[in-house]
């Protein structure tokens, strides 16, 4: 193969070591690093560099010298140019070793804290079809694969509309998805038909560069109680063809049991400002969790592994050791689903959450499962968490927090260091952020439990959960 056009050199017969946090492979020349894509630990490959920086590199392997007894033949058809599940060219099991591998480096290098024996991490049971909620955008210029540019079969250069997922860090490029492997089968027969419905009755898909077009987006939610939640999103209204397709919809796929639209006149994707309008059934779909059931919304926020995240949440009531006679604080509660898990096993708890739609959606589920013990605020938790607000609702026992991707606010950590709680349970989905959380929190407690929870396998991704003890 050809050097690119920036005539960047090509590295021969080069083994690669390891994988990074952020999910590629790595290679090492002297003390240079070199990121990968889609290679494992212990491929040996020739490398076409794509990017040249004085401290690393990035390249893609163009020619296999020998294959890593730790590969997988990746399932999905669409692997390696979809954005997702990206690590099925892994075994699970090694899948499985590098998070708890990232978990471990994040915590030692970062936290620099003392730490007890880290649990061997929990893996899903199901690795394929566990996701309930995906996201389908509509366009009508799709992305080409290689294989199509070099192709003269006439129907790649006629079919231009995509029902899909983005290209990574392409706004306007949309790559068509035949099956996907995240959400149950019921999920492809309804993308495809609409797709192809949409087509014969000329109805026009998104342009996501000019702004133009009708068709958005479609999201589909489902529910381990086996209810589907279907939301169209249209750039206007077009009442005629709007009927039409969700009538179409609604016979087609009688398993649908919320059927909703929104017209988004917006130039960004997000529906969370957006009216819903009902077309067929109720506007929520069910999820339980043993005696509990959570109302979801087509706004509402719910972890995307339903079956692991009762996992997670039993590690989280296991860790926080309650007896019945504790106040909690749930910080970063969103729609109270850990608050409202732990309630039987609390005398209260407190949820705090930024997000006033969540909080909401917190207080409905506590009245439908007619949790009485459970209190939600919105705001910044660290405006919310002031000393008139402790002084009103009482010192937490025990603390829960779940913040996001970022981490906590360093108010937040200190204000959490003044409570002085006797147990915190640190929930995370990034262990660089919260390793250095437990930095902060090192002078007054330590960790005693660390246990990852795989959530999302065929990615990079890893949930933490931590229990610190005070000194």
């Amino acid at each position: 193969m050809k050097p690119n056009k920036k005539s960047l050199p090509i590295l021969t017969n080069i083994p690669i070591v390891d994988i990074a946090a952020e999910g590629k492979a790595i290679a090492k020349l002297d003390n240079w690093v070199i990121f990968i894509p889609t290679v494992a630990p212990g491929d040996i490959v020739d490398l076409q560099l794509t990017k040249k920086r004085k401290s690393y590199g990035e390249a893609k392997a163009i020619l296999f010298h020998h294959f890593s007894e730790d590969r997988a033949v990746p399932f999905c058809e669409h692997f390696g140019t979809c954005g997702g599940c990206k690590w099925q060219h892994l075994t699970y099991e090694k899948q499985l070793h590098y998070k708890r591998k990232q978990v471990i480096d994040n915590l030692e290098r970062i936290g620099k804290i003392e730490l007890p024996e880290i649990s061997p991490i929990l893996g899903c049971l199901q690795t394929t079809f566990y996701r309930n909620k995906l996201e389908f955008t509509f366009s009508n210029n799709r992305w080409m694969t290689q294989d199509e540019l070099h192709s003269d079969q006439q129907e790649y250069t006629v079919d231009k509309n995509a029902l899909g997922f983005h290209i990574p860090a392409l706004f306007d490029k949309v790559l068509d998805i035949k099956s996907c492997w995240l959400q149950s089968e019921l999920s492809n027969q309804i993308r495809n038909s609409v797709k192809a419905y949409a087509i014969e009755h000329h109805m026009p898909f998104f342009d996501l560069r000019k702004q133009n077009g009708w068709l958005r987006n479609m999201i589909i939610r489902s529910s381990t109680t086996g209810e589907v939640m279907v939301i169209m999103v249209f750039y206007f209204e077009n009442a005629e063809l709007r009927n039409k397709l969700l009538e179409f919809i609604s016979k087609s796929f009688p398993q649908v049991t919320s059927l909703v639209y929104i017209i988004n006149e917006k130039a960004n994707d997000s529906i969370t400002d957006q009216q819903v309008h009902l077309f067929h059934g109720r506007t929520y779909i069910v999820e339980q969790m043993e005696s509990l059931q959570f109302k979801i919304g087509p706004k509402s926020f719910y972890q995307t592994n339903s079956k692991q995240a009762y996992e997670l949440y039993k590690i989280v009531r296991e860790f926080a050791q309650l007896s019945g006679k504790e106040l909690v604080y749930d910080l970063y509660t969103g729609t109270g689903t850990i608050a409202n898990f732990i309630a039987k096993n609390v005398a209260k708890v407190i949820g705090i959450e930024y997000v006033p739609e969540a909080i909401e959606d917190a207080k409905a589920n506590a009245l439908l499962n007619h949790v009485n013990n459970t209190l939600f605020f919105a705001g910044d938790i660290k405006d919310v968490m002031n000393n008139d607000f402790v002084a009103t609702y009482g010192t937490p026992d025990v603390l829960i927090t779940d913040p996001p991707r970022a981490g906590m606010h360093k108010q937040v950590v200190e204000k959490i260091l003044e409570l002085s709680p006797k147990r915190i349970v640190y929930v995370s989905c990034n262990p660089a952020t919260q390793a250095r959380d437990l930095q902060l929190l090192d002078e007054s407690y330590v960790v005693t439990k660390v246990q990852p929870v795989d959530m999302f396998p065929h990615t990079q991704h890893i949930e933490n959960v931590v229990q610190l003890t005070r000194r």
